[in-house]
């Protein structure tokens, strides 16, 4: 028996072997996009906000200008941030997964309702974009759950099928 073959000999780890910080965060990057896609679906049968509040991105947009958008400029603002925002944390997390699998906890749902407790519920109301969680209306903080937690069943679920290609 070769000095490969000896069973004395460690076998390397194959997991540790794939890991990749540019395929963790390319098949993110695209899980977090249909992450995103899935999150507004979501939201469209069980909405956040009621008529007229104003969405932290169209928040946060109006304070970097400086002044009110028409409302044109406003679905940018929106769509902008939300799609920009669901990849970079899609893409974060598709290099956390690498290296730590257990992020990837109850395929992706953990993730999404994490982030939604570091935004929605922390720093969105530290920035003044949104209500503290005590004062947002609970059809807004069970919509935020539910639809985060979509998007990180959908991000994880993509990013799976895209690590696996790569």
């Amino acid at each position: 028996m070769s000095k490969a073959q000896s069973p004395m000999t460690p076998k390397k780890n194959p997991t540790k072997a794939r890991r990749s910080i540019a395929k963790g965060a390319l098949a993110g990057l695209v899980g977090g996009i249909a992450g995103a896609g899935a999150k507004i679906i979501a939201e469209q049968l069980f909405p956040p906000r009621i008529e007229g509040q104003t969405p932290p991105p169209v928040v946060l947009a109006e304070q970097v200008a400086g002044h009110s958008l028409p409302e044109g400029e406003r679905k940018l603002a929106l769509q902008g941030i939300h799609w920009i925002f669901g990849a970079l944390a899609g893409a974060v997390y598709g290099v956390l997964v690498e290296f730590e699998p257990s992020l990837g906890a109850w395929r992706g749902a953990a993730f999404g309702i994490t982030l939604n407790r570091l935004t929605h519920e922390s720093l969105l109301p530290k920035m003044g974009l949104s209500a503290p969680p005590d004062r947002q209306p609970t059809q807004e903080r069970i919509s935020e759950w539910v639809t985060h937690a979509t998007y990180g069943i959908a991000t994880d679920t993509v990013r799976r099928a895209v690590r696996r290609g790569l």
